[in-house]
């Protein structure tokens, strides 16, 4: 979806919408307030690019794991589902392609969590974006859901996101 102009914004998750297999679910949620924390500047096949006013309160940094370190097995996101904050959900890191002509498809990831799957049924929408964290690393985020299997989705990797982002600070 092209981008005109956006801002970074404060918002609650009210409720969600659990996926099954032929509808992908959601996350709901409101704005918490009327002031704007940043700038959105992009949003393409990579992600949303933009620039942040300050880090936020909790904000901690994590090293990046390059595409070549990922494998199969084990992971985790990181996502927010109610009024608790952003929490650690398992997942599994099924399939890798390290094709660099494949830009955002880059792992098929499936839900483990039971927790997770109770609440959600596995990835919904508004769930793209949520870090994917593996050996206590960042490798990548969610992109989207199967439509036909709401358990399983696909990432993208980290070093991706990182790569456009400095092709686009160079460009400007």
């Amino acid at each position: 979806m092209p981008l005109a102009s956006g801002e970074i914004c404060d918002v609650q998750i009210n409720s969600v919408l659990k996926g099954q297999v032929g509808s992908p679910g959601e996350l709901r949620g409101s704005f918490t307030s009327d002031d704007s924390n940043g700038e959105l500047l992009l949003n393409n096949e990579t992600g949303i690019f933009g620039t942040i006013d300050e880090n936020p309160n909790n904000f901690n940094s994590i090293p990046v794991k390059l595409k070549q370190q990922v494998v199969t097995g084990r992971a985790k996101i990181i996502c927010t589902l109610g009024t608790d904050g952003p929490k650690e959900y398992e997942i599994n890191i099924d399939r890798i392609d390290l094709n660099p002509k494949t830009q955002t498809k880059n792992m098929i990831i499936s839900v483990t969590d039971p927790i997770l799957l109770q609440k959600t049924g596995g990835i919904v929408q508004g769930m793209s974006g949520s870090p994917i964290i593996q050996d206590g690393k960042l490798v990548g985020a969610v992109t989207h859901v199967f439509v036909n299997n709401p358990t399983k989705g696909y990432g993208i990797f980290v070093e991706n996101m990182i790569n456009f982002s400095n092709r686009l600070a160079n460009a400007s």
